[in-house]
């Protein structure tokens, strides 16, 4: 009798063995001549050598169809089973950049996302400018977690400028990480979005995902990496210099900011704001520039938005006509 064993790498048994073993189950009863017994993250599968090798094929077109949607139905295996659809078909979807947990199909909502997936299929260095809600940070993280997928690059690195967490938030109690994480907790929940629980503290804990305060940065060549800092707008014009020369060999940058929401103390330049100046017409940099018309979040921030621009704008007239009148 053949005896062979598979390890299910990056599974969770009781996702793909269903309750109960009940997807399991289906799959037993195609290879009615196998002896299939699974402990935990092995299957083996015991009988002749040809239905054995059979059976191997068909679990690892279970586990890609796993793998790309986090979840397996009993109609999807009984799809692949039969040989109706194999998990490349089932796959198939250029426009999806990844798919999310329970299957859910991300991808760009709007012309400028699209533009924003687009320059970073073609650039190594893009900025990403729009205010809140306009999927900015979201496609970015969809766009790495892609890559990595791929096997394009080996980790993930997201950032964002949180100084102060090492200074005036002394008084909280914790460790450094416990400080800081506030300030990643939005880009913590677009991975929860796009990565299995278990898998992404895995991730975490391997460092194939890597989630700092751009202070951490300093002194790093970040290689073979997806990087991405967000909140760039509170950033020093140092501190942006720094993370910007951080690039090293089959590196993506993509920096995310609202011009509109500067935290920066007064006087202190944004250097979001001097870079977009002074990086603009660099042929192999792209700046992606979002607006009201890609908010993606409820219908009402997009009208708050909007109110707090017209307010601005308002402001604005009355300062110049005001500094106009004392002049003359």
């Amino acid at each position: 009798m053949f005896e062979k064993s598979f390890h299910l790498e990056g599974v969770d048994p009781i996702e793909f063995y269903g309750a109960n073993n009940s997807k399991l189950d289906k799959i037993r009863s195609f290879f009615p001549k196998l002896k299939i017994v699974a402990r935990g993250h092995i299957i083996k599968a015991m009988g002749e050598e040809l239905e054995t090798m059979r059976f191997e094929a068909k679990l690892n077109a279970l586990l890609d169809q796993y793998h790309e949607f986090h979840r397996l139905s009993n109609e999807t295996i009984g799809l692949i089973m039969n040989d109706l659809v194999d998990g490349e078909e089932l796959s198939a979807n250029k426009d999806v950049l990844v798919f999310g947990n329970n299957g859910k199909p991300i991808k760009a909502r709007t012309p400028n996302q699209q533009k924003l997936v687009e320059a970073c299929e073609e650039k190594d260095l893009i900025f990403a400018i729009g205010p809140a809600g306009t999927g900015k940070t979201y496609t970015a993280i969809a766009m790495a977690v892609r890559a990595l997928k791929n096997k394009e690059i080996r980790k993930i690195i997201l950032s964002r400028p949180a100084v102060e967490a090492g200074e005036r938030l002394g008084f909280l109690p914790g460790d450094l990480k416990e400080k800081i994480d506030p300030y990643l907790q939005p880009l913590y929940d677009a991975l929860g979005d796009m990565i299995p629980q278990r898998k992404l503290e895995d991730f975490i804990k391997d460092k194939v995902i890597e989630i700092a305060p751009l202070a951490f940065m300093r002194g790093r060549t970040l290689s073979n990496a997806y990087v991405i800092l967000d909140e760039a707008q509170n950033t020093t014009v140092n501190q942006l210099k720094m993370f910007l020369t951080r690039m090293g060999i089959n590196t993506k940058i993509i920096v995310t900011g609202d011009m509109t929401q500067i935290d920066l103390p007064r006087r202190t330049d944004s250097g979001l704001v001097q870079a977009m100046r002074i990086l603009r017409n660099i042929d192999d940099i792209a700046i992606v520039e979002l607006n009201q018309n890609d908010i993606v979040r409820h219908r009402l921030v997009k009208q708050i938005v909007e109110a707090y621009d017209r307010d601005s704008a308002k402001r604005e007239k009355e300062r110049k006509d005001k500094k106009g009148n004392g002049k003359s």
